[in-house]
């Protein structure tokens, strides 16, 4: 669909998808794109695309929580949201199998966006624009809040003298298992909890607030 495509900023999103843009044989390229794609971070999506010529071609985002309304005046838009986290150290490689969330306001924003995802190995599917923030919020729990589990659980190893690197087979182990629920709550053992809360207030009480609130909600979901 698109041979010619700009990609704006060079973070750790618009390495990765150039560098797969021209591992397609698609041209990177500000001259005469077809699509100018905005990695850029979410707000200044605004201001850049405000300062780009509204002229025939397409213009796309690759946030997961900005509605397609930041791309005014732009008409013909979508956004291609890749569901995965980045980083600089690698490439392209690490869009492959990951998933893509596809807006568009259009059936031709949509095919655009649906083109635009698989060309990038992504497995697309489609997000209505409303939906984004809570999309959004469902990914932070996902990525961002996994990084706060596991530097809360290191912090009570090391002050058990254990080693917080012990964690994470552990936690490879959880997902592989299908995010499968073990451990005291799972089988109704109050008497290992009510340890747990008086350990963690002894130890490391400024963790005593996210414990009680994750195993009450934990609590909800075994029950």
């Amino acid at each position: 669909m698109f041979d010619r495509i700009e990609v704006i900023g060079s973070g750790r999103v618009g390495s990765a998808v150039a560098a797969r843009l021209r591992e397609r044989g698609i041209a990177v390229t500000a001259e005469a794109p077809q699509l100018r794609l905005l990695c850029v971070p979410d707000d200044a999506i605004p201001d850049v695309a405000q300062a780009l010529t509204n002229g025939p071609g397409w213009i796309a985002h690759v946030s997961g929580a900005t509605s397609l309304s930041a791309l005014d005046p732009h008409e013909r838009r979508f956004s291609v949201h890749p569901l995965q986290t980045f980083t600089k150290a690698r490439g392209a490689e690490q869009l492959d199998g990951a998933w893509g969330a596809v807006t568009g306001e259009t059936e031709e924003a949509r095919a655009a966006g649906t083109w635009l995802a698989e060309t990038l190995g992504l497995r697309p599917f489609l997000l209505a624009d409303d939906a984004r923030p809570l999309y959004h919020a469902g990914a932070a729990i996902a990525s961002n809040y996994l990084v706060t589990l596991q530097r809360a659980a290191a912090s009570l190893f090391e002050a058990a003298a254990a080693p917080p690197e012990a964690l994470e087979p552990l936690m490879r182990r959880t997902i592989e298992n299908g995010f499968e629920l073990t451990g005291p709550i799972a089988r109704g053992d109050w008497a290992t909890v009510e340890r747990h809360r008086e350990a963690i207030r002894a130890a490391r009480p400024e963790l005593e607030h996210l414990y009680e609130t994750l195993a009450g909600a934990t609590v909800a979901i075994a029950l």
